[in-house]
C-alpha cells in the first residue's frame, strides 16, 4: 500500500503545535527531524531536545482528502500551515529496505562488527554481532569506529576493561572478545545497561565476565588495566579525575566523542596523569590514547 506524507518545515517553538495539527488531520504517525544541520550529540536521560530549525512529516493514507486534510490542521493550528507539501510515499518493505542498509564492518586486523541477519564475513575473525537498538553503538559513527580500531591493537590478553559510556556495549563486548578477561561497563542510562547485557548474551559471553553499573553504583577501589570512554568532550573533561582513578597505574586510556577542535584542549587535561600519544583523526572526530603515569 502507498501513502501521502504532508512534510512542514518549521522552528523550535512551533513544533509541537504542527505535530498536534497533523495528528488531528488524520496523520497516523508523525516523525520530527533536523532541517538545517544542527547536531544534538548526547542529550540528558529523559531529555527530548529539538533543533531550531525542524521538519514535521506526517503520514496519512493513500486515499487521504488532502484539501480536507489541509482545513483540519489549519483549524487544529490556528493559522496557516509553513512551508509544507504533499509527497507520495513509495511503497516499500521498510523493514528489509532499513536492515539493507547495515552490512559486516571490519576494525583493525581482527574484529567484524556484523548484523544478526547477516553472515559473518570471516568465519574465524572475532566476530561480535550487534543489531542497531535503542542504546548508541553499532561501529558505523567515526568515533565508535576510532575505539574499535584501538582496542583490535591492545594488549588485551586478561586484562579489566572498563567501557565508561557504554552504550550498547559494543566497546566492552569487543574488548571481551578480543581476549580481555572482564569488562565493567558504565553509562548514566539504565537502558544503555540493559542493551549491553542482552548483547551479551547474543554472543554467548558468560555473564560473569561483565558487570555493569551506573556511576553512582560503581564500587569503590575499581581499576582496570584498560579504560575506554567514547563519550563527549565536554564529559570527558568533566569526568576526567574519576576516569583517572577507575584507570591503573601504567594504564592504558583511549577516550573519543571529541571534534578535531576541542583535541588540544582534552590533550591538556589528561596530560597532568597521562602520557598521551599523538591524536588519531577520522572524519573530523579524534581518539585521544595514552598510558596513566609518566
Amino acid at each position: 500500500m502507498s501513502w501521502l506524507q504532508l512534510r512542514v518545515s518549521t522552528t523550535k517553538t512551533k513544533t509541537e503545535a504542527i505535530e498536534d495539527a497533523l495528528l488531528s488531520a488524520g496523520a497516523v504517525s508523525v516523525t520530527i527531524e533536523d532541517s538545517a544541520d544542527q547536531p544534538i550529540l548526547e542529550p540528558a536521560v529523559g531529555e527530548t531536545p529539538l533543533w531550531n530549525n525542524t521538519r514535521v512529516t506526517g503520514l496519512f493514507y493513500a486515499g487521504t482528502n488532502t484539501e480536507q486534510a489541509i482545513l483540519i490542521a489549519t483549524a487544529s493550528y490556528g493559522d496557516n500551515l509553513p512551508d509544507y507539501r504533499w509527497e507520495i510515499l513509495e511503497d516499500k518493505d521498510w523493514e528489509r529496505e532499513w536492515m539493507e542498509n547495515f552490512h559486516p564492518m571490519r576494525f583493525g586486523q581482527r574484529l567484524w562488527i556484523c548484523p544478526s541477519w547477516k553472515q559473518p564475513p570471516q568465519a574465524n575473525a572475532v566476530n561480535l554481532m550487534l543489531d542497531p537498538g535503542l542504546a548508541f553503538g553499532t561501529g558505523t559513527h567515526p568515533t565508535t569506529a576510532l575505539c574499535l580500531k584501538w582496542l583490535d591493537s591492545c594488549p588485551l590478553d586478561g586484562k579489566t576493561v572498563i567501557d565508561y559510556g557504554c552504550g550498547s556495549g559494543i566497546l566492552g563486548l569487543a574488548a571481551l572478545l578480543l581476549g580481555a578477561s572482564n569488562v565493567i561497563a558504565i553509562d548514566n542510562d539504565p537502558q544503555a545497561l540493559i542493551a549491553t547485557a542482552d548483547n551479551a548474551t547474543r554472543n554467548h559471553i558468560n555473564p560473569d565476565r561483565i558487570q555493569t553499573y551506573l556511576p553512582d553504583q560503581v564500587p569503590s577501589g575499581i581499576k582496570a588495566d584498560i579504560v575506554v570512554a567514547n563519550i563527549l568532550a565536554g564529559p570527558l573533561t568533566e569526568l576526567a579525575p574519576t576516569i583517572i582513578q577507575l584507570t591503573a597505574d601504567k594504564g592504558l586510556l583511549a577516550l573519543s566523542g571529541i571534534i578535531a577542535s576541542q583535541a588540544d584542549e582534552l590533550l591538556n587535561a589528561y596530560q597532568k596523569w597521562c602520557s598521551m600519544d599523538k591524536p588519531v583523526v577520522e572524519d573530523g572526530w579524534v581518539r585521544l590514547s595514552g598510558r596513566k603515569g609518566p
